[in-house]
Order: structure tokens, then C-alpha cells, then sequence
């Protein structure tokens, strides 16, 4: 047996989770608290010397009271609940999911960070700070940013745990056949 085979006792994948969460949770809320004390509302700035980058990248300091791509204005009533939810899911998921694979926790406190983060802002301000503009994308948070990265993770860990399992018959049977 490897090491990999050996599951993670439960208070690492709280340790992990949270230190990733935590570390996300801080990095949202000071990366927030700067734009809103730097760049005025429905503003953007960029650095002296770098106005040629604006087309494709700066900080515009909004206000979100939806969700992603500024969809479901004004409805904090419903994703406050949803948030709250969503973050005691992952807890759960965490708690009960037995796997070895400890990115899988990271994943789980890059969501979770990226839940509470946002959550933050909905419960103290009533809209999420977004500022992060990137081209004609949506403009996004540090919050938003680990959502997303927690999820292609996921996918990543899918993939190669699919991958692994479909090779597995041929290498067994190669194995048994020598």
C-alpha cells in the first residue's frame, strides 16, 4: 500500500480546508477593502504608465447585487440563503467523502473561501465589490476567481481519477498474465 491509498484523517482535511479558505477569505476581503478605499464607484484605474493596457485589463471598481455576468439583479434575498447553503454543503462534503487525494480538499477550500468571501460582502454591504476586468469579460473578485479555479481543479481531479480508473483493468490483467 502507498501512501496515496492511506485516507487523510478528517482534522487534515479540516486543516487544508480551512487554511486554504482562510488564506482566500483574507486575500477577497483586503483585495476588496483597498478598491473600495482606492477607486470611487464605477471607476477604473490602472497604474502610471500602463493606460495602453486598458482595452484589456484594469480595475473597475462595481457593485454586484446579482450573480455571475451581472445576471439576477437585486436578489441578495435569494443568494444569501443559497451562499449559506452552498458553504454548509462543502462542509459536509468534506466530512463524509472519504478520498486520499488531499487536492481535493484544497479544491473544497477554494470554494468554500470563495462562497464566504463573497457571503461577506452580501451580509455587511448588500452587493458583492467586484474589480477585477479582464477585456469584455465579466468582471470579477479574488472570490470569484477561487470559485473557478476550485472548480477546473475538480474537473482536473475527475479526469485523472477517470483516466486512472479505466487503466487499471488493463494493468491488473496485464499483471496477472506474466
Amino acid at each position: 500500500m502507498n501512501l496515496q491509498d492511506k485516507k487523510p484523517p478528517r482534522t487534515r482535511r479540516f486543516l487544508i480546508l480551512f487554511l486554504v479558505a482562510g488564506a482566500v477569505i483574507a486575500l477577497d476581503q483586503f483585495a476588496k477593502w483597498w478598491v473600495i478605499q482606492n477607486i470611487p464607484l464605477n471607476t477604473s484605474w490602472l497604474p502610471d504608465g500602463l493606460d495602453w493596457l486598458s482595452p484589456y485589463a484594469r480595475l473597475l471598481h462595481i457593485k454586484n447585487t446579482g450573480a455571475s455576468f451581472g445576471m439576477f439583479q437585486n436578489a441578495n434575498y435569494v443568494f444569501i440563503p443559497l451562499t449559506a447553503l452552498i458553504a454548509l454543503g462543502v462542509l459536509y462534503y468534506v466530512f463524509t467523502l472519504e478520498h486520499s487525494n488531499h487536492w481535493m480538499w484544497v479544491a473544497a477550500g477554494l470554494y468554500f473561501g470563495g462562497a464566504v468571501g463573497n457571503l461577506i460582502d452580501r451580509l455587511l454591504i448588500g452587493a458583492v465589490t467586484d474589480f477585477v476586468s479582464v477585456g469584455t469579460f465579466y468582471i470579477f473578485n479574488v472570490a470569484d476567481a477561487s470559485i473557478n479555479i476550485s472548480v477546473a481543479l475538480l474537473v482536473l481531479l475527475w479526469i485523472t481519477e477517470h483516466r486512472a480508473s479505466q487503466l487499471a483493468p488493463t494493468i491488473d490483467s496485464e499483471t496477472t498474465h506474466e
